[in-house]
């Protein structure tokens, strides 16, 4: 209280009026414990409002707590936490994120130390959820109109003004205010984190890591690690034959289970989950278990299941909603993108089919399948490159996602070529070599030529380097431009070693196919002559598993 305040006994009987001191913690917050009068089982210390008190008069501390004793908002008591001064409660106010109110003297320390406050409060710490209720034994230091006007406070009161049904009813609308705000800001983060997952989510080019990224998504968004399992409800996700619900991605103890039969391998109380939310085509949320029903615009169905420990609120449904709703569209354009890409392999490696053909191979069922092992050993080396981060300026995601289907196309120009020469069993002269090397710069033209239809970089593009230069030799030594080391485009450099190991496992008219130890032993001796030694370091890494291929 200041010198200029009434004494107590002017006081209405409705006003506050000041008793003595109760017990504080060091520090100035008060005891965890519930106050006077709360209910049986109330909230824990975390789940309380967090009230500041700053004044310098400890009077003015101990009749707010008696007044609020009994106070609960929404079944949540009142934690109250004193100050008594600005610079005290500036070092709360650093360590407290969570307070909802703060009754705040004007004159402490200083005559304006209040008003400091509310400036640090709002502009240095950028806090603009906290409810500042202001009042002051000193209007007339303080005037309200200006104080209104000039800071961002959201109450004036006089300590004269201010009785025990107006301090009750100013902290309820205070509490409603910040709640409110806190559920718009609540809000905004979700709705960001929506907007951050999606357009990471979009960036995908597989379903598999698609349908896992939202997963991982949906742990993020809710806060949880729960168990997920997401289902397809028609086919394999790899594609073939059944009807049945299938695994798309997992996480916890469904992560191995991809494109398993569902039926097989889920639990049946979690799989009866799924088949009731397919039935009822909507969302259940049952206890610790959810199911999210996902309907795309092109009527497929899926399912994500999650195992939470904690109740979800209103608002952790809402965001569900929108963003089940947001993704929806991406199992569809993921549907139809790696559709695309299979019709595009297939293209491509009857093309290269056809070339081959051209070239006296009859061998059809071979010739297709050896075009997909290309594609597919280039993928794994492409991978393992950047997994070292190796060559991070030129392989990035879109590299990735075409270099297999660009490797396919490197034999291209054989079409070009008299079959007689590329059928020969025996030597080639020289005319018919220096004719069998065209095939480089044949199936580059042709390539080159068609990639002027697109824009960006396309297989295509990448198709032109690799059929022109993957011939050539870490050491120079090759054809058709003889170049050298970093001069030969990587995505060459690649294929090379690829389509090396892929001849070397083949049967020759004269001389038969080698084993996978033997290639990859000749790899390793070409390493730095005819291969760049970088590529075949990240092809040794992976050879285990070329072995099947």
């Amino acid at each position: 209280m200041t010198q200029d305040d009434p004494p107590p006994g002017d006081a209405t009987d409705d006003d506050l009026f000041f008793l003595e001191e109760e017990s504080e913690e060091a520090g100035g917050a008060d005891l965890p414990a519930a106050p006077v009068g709360s209910p049986p089982g109330s909230p824990p210390g975390g789940a309380r409002w967090k009230m500041l008190i700053v004044d310098d008069e400890p009077e003015v501390h101990s009749i707010t707590k008696l007044v609020l004793s009994d106070f609960a908002y929404k079944g949540r008591p009142a934690q109250f936490i004193s100050a008594h001064s600005a610079a005290e409660a500036r070092a709360i106010l650093a360590r407290e994120s969570d307070i909802a109110i703060i009754l705040l003297d004007v004159v402490m320390e200083t005559e304006d130390a209040g008003l400091k406050l509310v400036h640090h409060i709002r502009e240095e710490l950028k806090n603009r959820h906290v409810r500042i209720i202001l009042r002051t034994g000193q209007p007339g230091q303080a005037p309200e109109r200006a104080v209104i006007l000039d800071y961002d406070i959201n109450d004036y009161k006089a300590k004269t003004q201010l009785t025990a049904q107006q301090l009750f009813t100013t902290t309820v609308a205070a509490l409603r205010s910040y709640e409110d705000i806190m559920a718009i800001e609540a809000n905004r983060r979700g709705l960001q984190k929506i907007i951050e997952a999606s357009s990471s989510l979009f960036q995908a080019r597989s379903m598999k890591l698609f349908a896992g990224g939202v997963l991982t998504q949906l742990s993020g968004l809710l806060g949880v690690g729960p168990d997920a399992i997401l289902c397809v409800q028609r086919g394999s996700v790899l594609g073939g034959g059944g009807d049945g619900l299938y695994v798309l991605a997992g996480s916890g103890r469904f992560e191995s289970l991809i494109n398993e039969p569902a039926v097989e391998h889920v639990d049946p109380a979690v799989l009866g989950l799924v088949v009731a939310c397919l039935e009822s085509q909507a969302n259940h949320y049952a206890g610790e278990h959810i199911t999210l029903y996902i309907r795309t615009p092109n009527r497929r169905e899926n399912v994500v299941y999650l195992r939470s420990d904690r109740p979800l609120s209103d608002l952790d449904r809402e965001l569900i909603e929108v963003f089940c709703g947001k993704i929806s569209v991406g199992f569809d354009n993921l549907y139809l993108y790696e559709q695309l890409h299979r019709a595009q392999q297939g293209t491509l490696a009857a093309l290269a089919d056809l070339a081959e053909r051209r070239a006296g191979d009859e061998d059809g069922d071979n010739r297709f399948a050896r075009s997909l092992r290309i594609a597919a050993v280039t993928e794994q080396v492409a991978r393992r490159l950047r997994d070292e981060n190796r060559f991070p300026e030129i392989i990035d995601e879109s590299f990735l996602s075409i270099i297999g289907l660009s490797a396919i196309l490197h034999d291209v120009g054989n079409a070009a070529i008299d079959p007689a020469i590329t059928a020969k069993p025996g030597p080639l002269s020289v005319d018919e070599r220096a004719a069998m090397q065209r095939h480089t710069v044949a199936g580059a033209t042709l390539l080159d030529r068609a990639s002027r239809l697109t824009d960006g970089l396309t297989h295509l593009h990448l198709g032109a380097d690799i059929a022109r230069w993957h011939h050539e030799d870490w050491d120079g030594g090759g054809y058709p431009d003889g170049l050298a080391g970093a001069a030969i485009p990587l995505s060459a450099r690649i294929v090379a070693v690829a389509d090396a190991y892929d001849a070397m496992r083949r049967h020759r008219p004269y001389r038969a196919a080698l084993t996978h130890d033997a290639a990859v032993t000749e790899i390793r001796r070409q390493s730095g002559s005819r291969f760049d030694p970088v590529v075949v370091e990240a092809f040794l890494a992976v050879e285990g598993e070329i072995a099947g291929l």
